[in-house]
């Protein structure tokens, strides 16, 4: 019988908390971050050990909830 990981990082709010936090620690250059500077950690073995997948979803989902929360500022400001 195969034990089967649980896969942490397969929650995308999860998946998306801790690209954000590995984001805020990276210096920004002319404004933007660099994509491989949150990739390699979050799959590398020695770091998160999450899968290309697992860091897809979690993108996605955390710029779904930045747009969210940005229309929901415009709203309460007009």
């Amino acid at each position: 019988m195969k034990h089967v990981e649980t896969r942490h990082f397969a929650d995308p709010q999860v998946a998306a908390r801790k690209l954000l936090e590995l984001a805020a620690g990276v210096e920004p250059v002319n404004g933007r971050i660099h994509i491989e500077k949150i990739n390699a950690p979050f799959l590398s073995r020695n770091g998160c050990k999450a899968t290309g997948p697992e860091f897809g979803t979690g993108i996605q989902h955390a710029v779904e909830r930045g747009a969210r929360a940005a229309r929901e500022r415009n709203l309460r400001a007009a």
